[in-house]
């Protein structure tokens, strides 16, 4: 297999992570949080993860980040997995999840908006705007279709989770822009997504510890299937899918990859169709056609190079 095409299958393989692989995270998280507190969650999440990847670092012999680069990427770590990640679990006590899965799927959108760089490329290039808005139309009608109400929101707090949900969509665009644009060129490396997970664990920590979730908290009190949500949010969700996301990023343009935003919700839903009985109508499946079209409409014309 040429250089070319091996590149390629890598591509593939990476958005098949972030595109299934981080849907089926939305079952985790269930039953994690039926042990664990939001953030306790997610710091134990990414320390053992972290500290997973830091021993792969070491018998590698992977290279150490230069000191600049350790603290864009503590930065950029914070704002996506805390600031990104963490608030749409918090902003679901006021919002359910199927009208956040719509609000966190205008990052793609958000990326056109706030990619300065990129922006001369994308106006260019018709394909990508007009694929992204028809992709963000499909998950809306998704979501808005599926039963049990699932698009409707809570009252009266939905106006507050409403715009959390839209900050952590905000914050995890600007954390991949700023680790994206402030990172030594060619950088990129294992070493930087478990500094990330390093940065982002010691913040959950000190926001669990200022908002009592520590209180009453036992590991003995744990259940089995917490436990087993958890592992699979390391494996899958931050030693799997992160990476890919990360990685993708350096070779494929960011507004392209966050498209993953418009099928997570809709992997999360089949998989509650195939595994919890969940019902599925018809007109969710002409919505998963209008995503997939618009993703395919996104990725015309797209070249797989780097630094894009």
């Amino acid at each position: 297999m040429s250089a070319d095409r091996l590149h390629y299958f890598y591509v593939l393989l990476a958005y098949f992570a972030i595109y299934v692989v981080w849907g089926t995270t939305y079952l985790a998280n269930i039953y994690a949080l039926d042990g664990f507190k939001p953030f306790l969650l997610s710091g134990f999440r990414y320390l053992i993860a972290g500290a997973l990847l830091l021993v792969w670092c070491l018998v590698r012999k992977i290279k150490l980040p230069s000191p600049s680069d350790i603290k864009t990427l503590s930065i950029s770590g914070i704002l996506m997995l805390i600031g990104g990640s963490g608030l749409v679990v918090y902003a679901e006590q006021y919002i359910n999840s199927g009208y956040a899965a719509v609000l966190v799927a205008t990052e793609p959108l958000l990326f056109l908006i706030l990619d300065r760089i990129r922006w001369k490329q994308y106006s260019s290039n018709r394909n990508v705007i007009v694929g992204l808005i028809v992709g963000f139309v499909g998950i809306a009608f998704f979501i808005f279709y599926s039963p049990h109400d699932s698009f409707q929101v809570i009252a009266p707090n939905r106006l507050k989770g409403t715009v959390i949900a839209l900050l952590s969509a905000v914050l995890w665009v600007i954390g991949t822009l700023y680790g994206k644009k402030n990172l030594s060129t060619g950088s990129f490396t294992v070493f930087s997504t478990t500094i990330q997970l390093f940065a982002a664990a010691l913040f959950a920590f000190l926001i669990a510890s200022l908002t009592g979730e520590w209180k009453g908290f036992s590991l003995e009190e744990i259940s089995f299937p917490a436990w087993a949500g958890l592992i699979y949010l390391i494996v899958f969700g931050s030693l799997t899918a992160y990476l890919a996301f990360n990685w993708l990023i350096t070779v494929q343009s960011p507004a392209l990859v966050s498209t993953h935003t418009y099928v997570n919700p809709v992997v999360a839903i089949l998989m509650g169709w195939m595994l919890n009985n969940e019902a599925i109508v018809g007109m969710q499946l002409v919505a998963v056609a209008i995503v997939l079209l618009g993703i395919l409409m996104s990725q015309l014309n797209n070249k797989v190079q780097a630094n894009v």
